[in-house]
């Protein structure tokens, strides 16, 4: 069952990927697959250069590049077109041999070998998107001499399996390392040599779905220290706990060196701060490495490492570490960078030793060993400043904004979806397949949003579009700080109603701009990713950003849901003018990669070229149409905060439970009886009592409810299909119907209380039974609470007699 789970996850990554016209491109399969990869912290971010190049007669082929943020390492990408085809049959797409893929990734190999001969430097015109990244491949200055390694990614959207039993199971693929020597010269050192590994990475539908069931999780790191090392590291055992035993080794510098080639930031993801460069602590690391090795072990902090398992052998002639699972260095990862660095500088690092802590936890789930790993970090000194973030999907501050999502409508009576964490809209659907056409309908492609693009589409509003540019954790971080409190007294920001319709302005925005510069053969250029948040920084900069009394309204494009015309026009000529910019002022022929730098956004945002456009008339003219006073903006952000928000979590949660109906969980706890303690047992049996005589679920029951839906997702998904009970629509109409009525007397500044006096009063004319119901709510309402099951379940009776039925 578990390879029919992976082809049915095909069927929806192709869907998403199919474009307004029904094709799906190389690129969106690209543009949806990197999330995942970031996700599993194989790169930093889903940010990538796209450089499309097939070269059929020769046999070489890539999709797109980037180059890690701390540049030592080129990861190029590259999708097999055979796995995206829609007339592959579900045989074809179960791959059992690894010539399959190493014929793909044998395209990229070549290219790279090509590429650094030189032999396709006079082949491909300076305008081509790949240019750039031969150019880069081939000069000794910045691309081989900067680079130690090149990762190659295969996306293809097939199953890998073994089928040597009576059904075919998963199975993984290991790629061989390559080393390539080139010859080098530069003017510090002279003529030298240089081996650069390669090493392969198959993405496969075992992957993705892996990510996906995850929630996102980063993939868990294995160390093998017999397969990297030819030994284990020998250790002494320092404490055995509950929940954690400790080992303290010292490791040698060459030790560290490699991991960090091999693994680069993966192993630091842990680690809650950035690598600074050699500022700081890490120029003192690397002083000590140059001018008195020997006493680097006495003079260093050294590291802490987690782990959450790994292979221990212990025995008379002492301890000995083969292989740990889950290996994150904690504390030290400036270290282990520095030493890194120092090393492919020259400096010698065969004295250097480093004290290591092992902490292996035990009997710990992901949020234990994460207060485990938070608390080392809080705790540690003598390092850089530490910002308590967090960056799960338990945010309180995130939960609260998926919470508003559910009860706030568009002023047409549209809903966003909220993807809190990663699979959350796919688990939906997955469980409940009879309704998949239906949720899709409700929430198309264009109107759902996860945590990682609400990052990007938030932080686009402001002056910093290079690190919107990089996307990815670091983007991420700089959200959720800017909407959080921190120890220096700054309060978190409010989320309400204001905060979310002004998020979905932002988003509407982004969007526009991405689907005005283009895709493809018809688009402005190849630097979307880049001119899209140069521009809106631009527009954020000469209006809400500076020093005058007037702010960008983007409650007006809340309102209308799309921009006008005359902004879409004039927001035209300002992306097509910042291309231009980005190539004119990048000191790289590379400008994807140069545009994530902050003096590039310092050059543009000051040039004689932009000033001119925000002076010119039109610009002038359409930013005036969405002009508000800052002052106005500020005392009405004011009284809405301290509105009291209505909280519609629980009742939207028991609804969504409500309309599976009793029938339901009664065949779900049947099915999956045999996987259930008694306690569990008991908790479905309280959720069809209450289904049966409509009573509130308490919020500790829906949780209960959330999470084996998501168990189920992991273990048995066909447990869904197998179901088979027809939902109950009639209680999401009535729900939506009562926040319909609510978003709008908000949005029209109306007393809450009279609009559903209209409401009853027009059921009552209507000779429709239980009208009275509308008195309960408004008054609940008033007393800032939402309406419970018998109030929604009354007004549900109305939408069971004609459920098209819209009430007026």
């Amino acid at each position: 069952m578990e390879i029919q789970e992976y082809l049915k996850y095909r069927t929806d990554l192709l869907d998403e990927a199919k474009d307004e016209n029904g094709f799906i491109t190389e690129s969106n399969i690209l543009n949806l697959i990197l999330p995942s990869l970031s996700d599993a912290k194989l790169i930093d971010s889903e940010d990538f250069n796209e450089c499309y190049f097939n070269h059929k007669s020769d046999n070489l082929k890539i999709n797109g590049y980037k180059i890690n943020e701390s540049q030592e390492r080129l990861q190029l990408f590259i999708v097999n077109e055979d796995s995206i085809s829609l007339t592959r049959s579900d045989d074809d797409l179960l791959v059992s041999h690894k010539s399959y893929y190493d014929g793909v990734f044998l395209k990229a190999s070549k290219f790279i070998n090509k590429s650094i001969k030189k032999n396709l430097d006079e082949e491909i015109q300076d305008s081509s998107p790949v240019k750039a990244l031969i150019n880069f491949i081939s000069s000794n200055r910045l691309g081989l001499d900067q680079i130690d390694v090149i990762e190659i990614f295969q996306i293809s959207v097939t199953a890998t399996v073994e089928r040597r039993g009576a059904e075919p199971q998963p199975k993984s693929i290991d790629f061989e390392d390559e080393s390539i020597v080139v010859n080098l010269n530069n003017q510090e050192r002279g003529a030298y040599k240089k081996s650069i590994v390669i090493y392969k990475r198959l993405i496969d539908l075992n992957f993705l779905y892996n990510v996906l069931i995850s929630q996102g999780n980063r993939e868990l790191l294995e160390v093998d220290f017999i397969k990297l090392f030819d030994k284990g590291l020998d250790a002494i055992q320092a404490a055995n706990e509950e929940n954690f035993e400790s080992y303290l080794c010292v490791l040698p510098a060459s030790i560290l060196e490699e991991l960090y080639k091999r693994y680069s930031t993966r192993m630091l993801e842990k680690n809650v701060r950035s690598f600074l460069q050699f500022k700081g602590v890490n120029q003192g690391i690397r002083d000590t490495i140059r001018k008195t090795p020997e006493h680097f072990i006495a003079y260093n902090n050294g590291l802490t490492i987690t782990a959450v398992g790994g292979s221990i052998i212990k025995n008379d002639y002492g301890t000995r570490i083969n292989s740990l699972t889950d290996f994150q260095i904690v504390n030290g990862g400036q270290t282990t960078a520095t030493i890194y660095f120092s090393k492919k500088d020259g400096l010698d690092i065969s004295k250097i030793r480093v004290m290591a802590k092992i902490n292996i936890a035990k009997n710990a789930d992901e949020d234990k060993l994460n207060e485990l790993i938070s608390n080392i970090s809080k705790f540690s000194n003598a390092q850089s400043k530490v910002t308590n973030a967090d960056l799960r999907s338990r945010n309180e501050q995130l939960i609260k904004l998926k919470s508003v999502s559910e009860s706030t409508m568009t002023p047409s009576g549209k809903k966003w979806y909220f993807e809190r964490f990663k699979g959350e809209f796919n688990t939906l659907v997955r469980k409940n397949p009879r309704s998949k056409t239906k949720i899709n309908k409700e929430y198309p492609k264009e109107r759902r949003f996860t945590k990682e693009e609400l990052a990007k589409y938030y932080m686009s509003w402001g002056s910093f579009p290079y690190l919107v540019k990089k996307g990815g954790d670091k983007i991420f971080r700089s959200f959720i700080e800017d909407i959080s409190e921190n120890e220096k007294g700054k309060k978190a920001a409010v989320i309400n109603r204001d905060f979310y319709e002004e998020v979905i302005a932002k988003i509407i925005l982004f969007k526009s701009l991405e689907s005005i510069y283009g895709a493809g053969k018809n688009s402005m250029g190849q630097l979307r990713s880049a001119v899209v948040p140069y521009t809106i920084a631009t527009l954020y900069d000469s209006t809400t950003g500076n020093k005058g009394p007037d702010a960008f309204d983007l409650s007006k494009i809340w309102m209308k849901e799309t921009l006008e015309e005359s902004l879409i026009l004039m927001l035209t000529e300002l992306m097509t003018l910042m291309n231009e910019l980005i190539k004119k002022y990048s000191d790289s022929d590379d400008f994807g990669e140069f545009s994530k730098r902050k003096e590039l956004w310092d050059k543009i945002s000051a040039s004689k070229e932009v000033k001119d456009f925000i002076n010119t008339e039109n610009f002038i003219k359409t930013v005036n149409k969405y002009k508000i006073s800052k002052d106005l903006l500020k005392k009405k952000n004011l009284k809405n905060s301290k509105v009291k928000e209505i909280d519609f979590a629980n009742i939207y949660h028991n609804v969504r439970i409500f309309a599976r109906t009793a029938a339901y969980y009664k065949k779900l706890g049947v099915l999956f009886e045999g996987k259930l303690t008694a306690a569990q047992r008991n908790k479905i049996d309280h959720i069809i009592y209450c289904i049966n005589n409509k009573t509130d679920i308490e919020p500790a029951y829906c949780l209960f409810e959330e999470e084996l839906s998501y168990r189920i997702r992991v273990e048995n998904p066909e447990i869904f299909d197998r179901i088979n009970v027809v939902e109950d629509n009639s209680w999401n109409l009535s729900l939506d119907h009562i926040i319909n009525v609510y978003n709008n007397a908000i949005d029209c500044n109306s007393d809450i209380e009279s609009e559903f006096q209209k409401q009853r009063e027009i059921a009552k004319i209507k000779g429709l039974k239980f009208y009275s119901a509308y008195d309960v709510i408004s008054k609940g309402f008033k007393n800032g609470l939402s309406p419970r099951v018998k109030e929604v379940y009354n007004l549900s009776t109305i939408f069971k007699l004609k459920s098209e039925m819209k009430i007026s």
